[in-house]
C-alpha cells in the first residue's frame, strides 16, 4: 500500500534533519510512505493501525474510494475560485450541515483549519456583542492564531510575549485530578464537584473583568489535555453562566464533530443538557483529513455581524474542492449509519480499555465517548502520580507491535493515550488493536500487572 515503495528511510531521515524546520513537536522516527483504510505504512514496509486517524481527522479512514473520486473530479473541473464566488458544492455542504444541526445553527461559512474557524468565531462574538473579553477553559486547545491561542490554556505560549488582552481562564474540568471534591450521597464515594469549581471560576472572572465579557469557548471533550469529557450538565450550566452575563457560547467540535463521539455533534448528547451553542466550529473530521473547517451560527447573529461589517475574507473561504469533500463526508455518515456504528464501536473499545485497567495497575483512568478514548498512565493509583517515562515505553512498544495510539507526553497532558480511530473501524479491527495494546502493557516493565 506504499505510494513510495523504493525509498531509503535513512536518507530521508537525514533530509528531515537538514531541511525541515521544527514547529513544536519532534519528528517521528519512521518515514511514512502510505496510508489506506485504518492503516499507515512505513518506508521500511511496516503496517501500523492508525488509532488517531492521522491528526484526529480521517473520520472515514485513509483513501476512502468515494472521497478519492470526489477529490479527483473537483481537482479536474472545479477546484478553487475567487472568494466571493459561490459554487454548488459549497451550497450542498451548507444545506446538509445546517439541516442536520440543531435549530439556531442556521448560517455557515467554510475555512481551512480549526484554528482559523475559532479565530473567526471569536471575532464574530466580539463584533456581535461589541465587547472584547474572552473566557477559555484550562486544558483547552483551539489553535495557534492570536485570538484562538489567547483563549487556550494548555501549551504553546512560550516565547511570544503578551497574548490578546481580555483573556480569562476557567479551571480545567478534569474529573480525575480536580481538587474540587464532594461525597456522592447516592454512593458515599468521593466525587468531582464540578458545579462548585465552575461557580468559583466565574467568581474569579467577574472580579477580574472590566465589564466587557463577549464569549466563552469550550470543547465537549478536551482531547489535547488527555480526552477529558465535560461532566454531565456542565455545558448547559456554562451556557446559563454566559446568558446571565450577555455573552455568547462558542463550542469547538474539531474532533468530536460528525459522529466521532457517538453523536453527529457532541452538543446533541443528553450528557451535555441539550445546550445549543451560539456559534459552533467544526474542522478536522469534516474534511476527512483535507483542510476544511466551518463556522456555524444563528441567522440573527449573522445578520447583526454583517450589519456591523464583520470581515473574515480569506484566500480559501468557501473553496469548492474541500466543500465537496465535506458534503460527501456528511452523505456517507448519514447514509451508512456511521453515528450509530461509532456509538456501538465506542462501547466495544471502552470495554476493552476497562479490561486493561482491571489488569494493569498503571492505568489510572479510562475515559471518553464513542470512538474518542483516553487512558491515563500513573505510577500509583492512590497518589495519581503521573508516569510519563513508563507511558512513553508502553507507547513505543505498542507502535513496534503495530498500533499507533498517540501518547500526550508533554507534562501538561498528564501522560495520557489519545485514541480516535476512523469511525468506519470494524469490530475485528478494534479487537486487533486491543490485543496489541494488551501485549504492549504485558511486555513493558513497570506496568504493574494485577494478576
Amino acid at each position: 500500500m506504499s505510494l513510495y515503495p523504493a525509498v531509503n528511510q535513512a536518507e530521508l531521515l537525514q533530509k528531515t534533519s537538514r531541511y525541515l524546520a521544527r514547529y513544536g513537536t519532534a519528528f517521528h522516527s519512521d518515514i511514512m510512505t502510505g496510508a489506506k483504510g485504518i492503516y499507515v505504512y512505513t518506508a521500511e514496509g511496516r503496517r501500523v493501525l492508525d488509532w488517531t486517524s492521522g491528526q484526529m481527522s480521517c473520520l472515514l479512514g485513509h483513501g476512502h474510494p468515494e472521497i478519492v473520486a470526489t477529490i479527483a473530479a473537483h481537482a479536474a473541473k472545479l477546484d478553487h475560485l475567487f472568494s466571493g464566488m459561490v459554487s454548488p458544492p459549497v451550497l450542498d455542504l451548507a444545506e446538509r450541515l445546517c439541516t442536520l444541526l440543531p435549530p439556531g445553527l442556521d448560517k455557515v461559512f467554510f475555512l481551512s483549519t480549526g484554528g482559523e474557524s475559532n479565530e473567526a468565531a471569536i471575532k464574530m462574538a466580539k463584533v456581535y456583542t461589541g465587547r472584547f473579553e474572552i473566557v477559555g477553559v484550562g486544558g483547552s486547545w483551539h489553535g495557534c492564531t492570536a485570538q484562538a491561542l489567547g483563549a487556550q490554556y494548555h501549551h504553546g505560549r512560550a516565547g511570544q510575549g503578551p497574548t490578546m488582552p481580555g483573556m480569562f481562564m476557567l479551571p480545567a474540568p478534569n474529573a480525575y485530578r480536580s481538587p474540587f471534591r464532594k461525597t456522592d450521597p447516592a454512593t458515599g464515594l468521593d466525587a468531582y464537584d464540578w458545579e462548585a469549581e465552575l461557580d468559583y471560576g466565574w467568581q474569579l472572572i467577574d472580579t477580574a473583568s472590566c465589564g466587557s465579557l463577549a464569549a466563552c469557548i469550550v470543547e465537549c471533550i478536551q482531547s489535547s489535555a488527555g480526552m477529558h469529557v465535560l461532566p454531565t450538565g456542565y455545558l448547559a450550566a456554562l451556557k446559563r453562566h454566559c446568558a446571565r452575563r450577555g455573552m455568547l457560547l462558542i463550542v469547538d467540535e474539531a474532533q468530536t464533530g460528525i459522529g466521532r463521539c457517538g453523536e453527529l455533534v457532541a452538543v446533541n448528547s443528553p450528557d451535555f443538557g441539550g445546550a445549543v451553542p451560539d456559534i459552533l466550529t467544526l474542522s478536522k473530521t469534516l474534511g476527512n483529513g483535507l483542510p476544511l473547517s466551518a463556522v456555524v451560527t444563528s441567522a440573527e447573529i449573522e445578520a447583526v455581524c454583517t450589519q456591523r461589517d464583520f470581515n473574515f475574507f480569506t484566500t480559501h473561504v468557501n473553496d469548492p474542492l474541500p466543500a465537496a469533500v465535506g458534503a460527501k463526508v456528511l452523505e456517507i455518515v448519514v447514509r451508512d449509519g456511521l453515528v450509530a456504528q461509532s456509538r456501538a464501536s465506542g462501547r466495544r473499545l471502552q470495554a476493552g480499555l476497562m479490561a486493561l485497567k482491571a489488569r494493569y495497575g498503571c492505568v489510572g483512568d479510562v475515559r471518553g465517548r464513542g470512538l474518542m478514548a483516553g487512558i491515563e498512565i500513573v505510577a500509583d493509583r492512590t497518589t495519581k502520580q503521573p508516569a510519563l517515562e513508563l507511558a512513553s515505553r508502553i507507547a513505543d512498544r505498542a507502535y513496534k507491535l503495530g498500533v499507533w495510539a498517540n501518547l500526550s507526553s508533554h507534562p501538561s497532558f498528564g501522560g495520557a493515550f489519545r485514541i480516535a480511530p476512523p469511525i468506519t473501524i470494524q469490530p475485528a479491527e478494534i479487537d486487533e488493536g486491543l490485543r496489541i495494546l494488551e501485549q504492549a502493557f504485558a511486555e513493558t516493565e513497570g506496568s504493574l500487572p494485577l494478576y
